[in-house]
């Protein structure tokens, strides 16, 4: 074969390869935001371009990125900083609580094959809304690297729906599922998100088999808890102050004109997501408009928009944030919503 003629045979096979590329490239950009009606099929391959175009930076958040989610033993003796706020926005006058807890529990860390190794980390944070209902996503849920859920958000019944795989569980004592093995893996970590003292306090006295205390509780949380000590990470409050201050704009101390806000936990995990992962896809998330009070806000039970007429959350503002974070390409939908 001639120089020339090797040449020739190059440019025409450098020629196909690229049509094949753009192709791939155009079908999942059409899938992915509409043009098909179907979800998005994650896989690493598919997944490898489009991480590199949701970098931190672009999210203008003005905060850096934190990828170490939990509290660990060594930070209550090496503080560079005393904590400014009581929780549920830092750790002030809860910290005897904490080393007592934390010396417990084994570890702190993200297991290992998800915490390394991957050089796109895909994650599904899934809420409790009722407009997951009847989606049929949870074959898809599943591919995911790491999937988040909420309270005690049940799983076995509701598979076809949800999925069945959990890596990571957030809840706080009142959403605590008295036996937490029934809906998880048994490697699922139960991240406590500690809104209250009495949260930290309740986890002490379940670890420490000591007399429970069910005073400070609007709810009460379970008396006896089976999850595994081993599988326990504690959230540092450092993600629920930024989801309130920078997100939502909610005041830390506010006036006594205003009434109490704190963030939901499903907004708190898609910002723990957006920290800890490279795409952040989202289902079930949103509620019924307000004055429908008879609707379902669950997938699952029979609680209704009347229950969350005193909530101390401000629903509207979140659901704007989760538009504006939509638009900006940080978080993607895996189903229709309004």
């Amino acid at each position: 074969m001639t120089l020339k003629a090797a040449k020739t045979w190059f440019l025409r096979l450098l020629l196909v390869v690229l049509f094949f590329i753009c192709y791939y490239c155009s079908q999942f950009y059409f899938e992915s935001y509409g043009g098909s009606g179907k979800s998005p099929q994650p896989t690493v391959s598919l997944y490898h371009n489009y991480c590199l175009q949701r970098k931190w930076d672009n999210l203008k958040f003005n905060m850096s990125r934190k990828t170490e989610l939990f509290l660990k033993l060594k930070d209550f003796f090496w503080r560079k900083h005393l904590s400014a706020e009581a929780l549920p926005y830092d750790i002030k006058g809860s910290e005897l609580l904490l080393l007592k807890v934390l010396a417990v529990t084994s570890s702190y860390k993200m297991p290992a094959n998800i915490e390394s190794s991957l050089d796109c980390r895909t994650c599904a944070v899934i809420g409790n809304s009722f407009s997951i209902k009847n989606s049929s996503l949870g074959e898809i849920i599943n591919k995911y690297d790491v999937v988040i859920r909420l309270n005690d958000a049940p799983v076995r019944g509701y598979e076809g729906d949800v999925g069945n795989k959990t890596t990571l569980r957030l809840f706080y004592p009142e959403s605590a599922s008295h036996n937490p093995d029934i809906h998880n893996d048994p490697d699922t970590l139960q991240v406590l998100v500690p809104f209250k003292q009495q949260d930290l306090r309740w986890l002490k006295e379940i670890l420490y088999d000591e007399k429970r205390v069910r005073k400070g509780f609007w709810k009460p949380p379970p008396q006896i808890w089976l999850g595994r000590a081993s599988r326990i990470r504690i959230l540092d409050p450092y993600f629920l102050r930024l989801t309130a201050s920078k997100l939502l704009q909610i005041p830390l101390q506010p006036c006594r004109q205003q009434k109490l806000v704190h963030p939901t936990t499903g907004i708190l995990a898609v910002f723990v997501a957006l920290n800890y992962c490279d795409v952040v896809h989202v289902a079930g998330f949103g509620y019924p408009e307000s004055r429908n009070e008879k609707h379902p806000i669950h997938y699952y039970g029979k609680e209704t928009m009347k229950s969350m007429k005193n909530s101390y959350h401000d629903l509207n503002q979140e659901a704007l944030m989760l538009k504006r974070l939509e638009d900006q390409g940080a978080i993607l939908y895996l189903h229709p919503h309004s």
